[in-house]
């Protein structure tokens, strides 16, 4: 049950994969079909991240008014409603309204899967079935890329209601999280979704009380409010969440990821070879990190991480600064391949998955919702600001743009060193004890 539970809640993650993937292969085919300037196109794109903060924002009040699947219902409705607008779009307004709607479910899936799955899951998989997210989301961007290249946009858009079809009809074959109900009062519910999550014959009682015992602890504590994250006793679990989100997006992933065919293409390697090569490393790379996360542990998995990001980004330069010096032109291409997929290889091993893993733990559950709302919305503001700052960037100074990046990957370094906690192997009840104490 926790893997079929696990399953139907990462469609929500493919479906945000599908989202996030979408505008990148229909670029040229939407502009001419329905006269977009090069600015409405852009406005179409990053009207995405926009839609996601409005998410992010309203995704912890939702999960706690809700519960975590009527959340992933309300996402999964805006997707489908978003995806049918751009389906029938004959002008910009219709296609900027469903964008705006995919992205509104993309914020709330971001919030909502990792912490989902999280509640359900025992202490020894937490790791691997969080981790899932990221790859599900790899997954659903490296799908789009690639039949994007064969699919009218469209038919593309079409594509995006399967995972929303299975997360429908899923929902109702699942448990809501105990650790939701426990916190509303809901005993007899309660106790029947932890049985059903850990099978008939499993003693549930010793987890049962040490979480009903935890959530009475956080009852006695006043109702949390946004100022309240500012207090004492929650201010390193908040700044340990929203500092990794701050360093994942910064580092420059979203630059890399929504022009990465622009960086290929100016270096002189084929961009839909070099697209297709990336879409399917980010998959492979993700897909191993689901089987080391629990054995190796977050913190190793974060550092090993931002150092081949570094390198990554060190790689990059260099190529570029021997074209803008147009000195060793020739390696110039291959250079470049190497850097890029240094860089996506190294962010699919740790910064990718890892902070969402680390969200979804640190927060006591009185204080989930508001704080994974901010942790999220610096996530998605991230977002946006650095894929509208690339091109200001790059037209700047194309290899200053790639050392800035990797001096933000060691300040990550030192940061995920001084302040993050390894968290394998524990309850979620005896992390934020410890980070709270």
């Amino acid at each position: 049950m926790v893997y079929l539970s696990t399953f139907v809640a990462v469609c929500g993650s493919f479906a945000f994969g599908s989202c996030a993937g979408y505008s990148s292969p229909t670029e040229n085919a939407v502009r001419e079909d329905l006269s977009l300037s090069l600015a409405e196109y852009s406005v179409f794109g990053s009207i995405l991240t926009f839609g996601a903060m409005i998410g992010a924002i309203t995704s912890g009040p939702i999960a706690d008014l809700i519960g975590r699947k009527g959340a992933l219902r309300v996402a999964t409705s805006f997707c489908v409603a978003g995806w049918l607008a751009i389906y029938f779009a004959q002008g910009v307004l219709a296609l900027d309204l469903g964008r705006l709607a995919t992205g509104y479910g993309m914020g709330v899936f971001s919030y909502v899967v990792p912490v989902f799955i999280a509640e359900i899951a025992p202490k020894s998989l937490r790791g691997a079935l969080t981790t899932t997210n990221q790859l599900m989301i790899c997954g659903g961007v490296s799908v789009a890329f690639i039949i994007g290249t064969v699919l009218t946009w469209r038919a593309l858009a079409l594509t995006g209601l399967v995972p929303c079809a299975i997360l429908v009809f899923g929902l109702f074959l699942i448990p809501e999280s105990p650790r939701w109900l426990a916190k509303r009062g809901r005993e007899d519910e309660f106790q029947t979704a932890l049985q059903k999550l850990r099978g008939k014959e499993a003693d549930i009682s010793q987890e049962a009380t040490e979480i009903k015992e935890y959530i009475e602890t956080l009852e006695r504590l006043p109702k949390a409010r946004f100022l309240d994250l500012f207090q004492r006793r929650y201010l390193r679990s908040v700044i340990i969440g929203v500092g990794l989100m701050v360093f994942q997006q910064f580092g420059g992933i979203n630059g890399v990821c929504f022009y990465v065919s622009n960086i290929f293409e100016s270096a002189g390697f084929s961009p839909s070879l070099g697209t297709i090569i990336y879409a399917i490393l980010q998959v492979v790379v993700t897909a191993l990190n689901t089987t080391v996360i629990d054995k190796a542990g977050r913190k190793p998995l974060l550092l090993v991480s931002a150092s081949g990001l570094i390198l990554g980004c060190i790689i990059t330069a260099t190529a570029f600064y021997l074209k803008v010096n147009e000195l060793a032109i020739k390696s110039v291409p291959a250079l470049t391949l190497i850097g890029i997929l240094l860089y996506i290889g190294s962010f699919s091993a740790g910064m990718g998955a890892v902070p969402w893993v680390i969200m979804s733990e640190i927060f006591p559950i009185n204080i989930k919702g508001v704080a994974g709302s901010l942790a999220t919305l610096v996530n998605w503001f991230g977002a946006w600001a650095v894929s509208y700052t690339y091109n200001y960037l790059m037209s700047w100074s194309s290899y200053g743009t790639f050392i800035l990046y990797a001096a933000i990957n060691a300040l990550a370094i030192v940061f995920v060193v001084t302040v993050v906690p390894e968290t394998k192997g524990r309850t979620l009840e005896q992390i934020q004890a410890a980070i709270n104490a």
